[in-house]
């Protein structure tokens, strides 16, 4: 079988070719080879008011945030400085003062 590429919404293998057009049979999304090459080139990172985040900003958070397995909240207003982008779900990663390193969420900060 060729080198499709995996379906950019569920991550499905059993993708194949409509024309000009790549379908994903289990989700019925339907997608163009440009736009995988264009997506897969370089990822943007925008907070929580749309402006775009890069490695080494300062942010803001603007909401009450628990720290899963502990009973501390990281305060609204909290900065951060010098972050890092990175891929998956939480796509900041930080030290934050008296917590240590954290991943966080783009739509839970502002750039400072």
């Amino acid at each position: 079988m060729g080198s499709l590429p995996n379906c950019p919404k569920c991550n499905s293998e059993y993708t194949y070719e409509d024309g000009s057009l790549l379908v994903c049979p289990e989700c019925a999304h339907e997608w163009s080879v440009e736009s995988v090459s264009e997506e897969s080139e370089e990822k943007i990172t925008k907070d929580a008011y749309g402006n775009v985040l890069n490695d080494g900003d300062t942010i803001t958070v603007i909401k009450d945030l628990k720290v899963k397995g502990s009973s501390k909240v990281v305060k609204v207003g909290t900065k951060v400085k010098g972050i890092r982008l990175v891929e998956g779900d939480h796509d900041i990663d930080c030290k934050i003062d008296g917590f240590g390193a954290m991943q966080l969420k783009s739509e839970f900060v502002k750039k400072a």
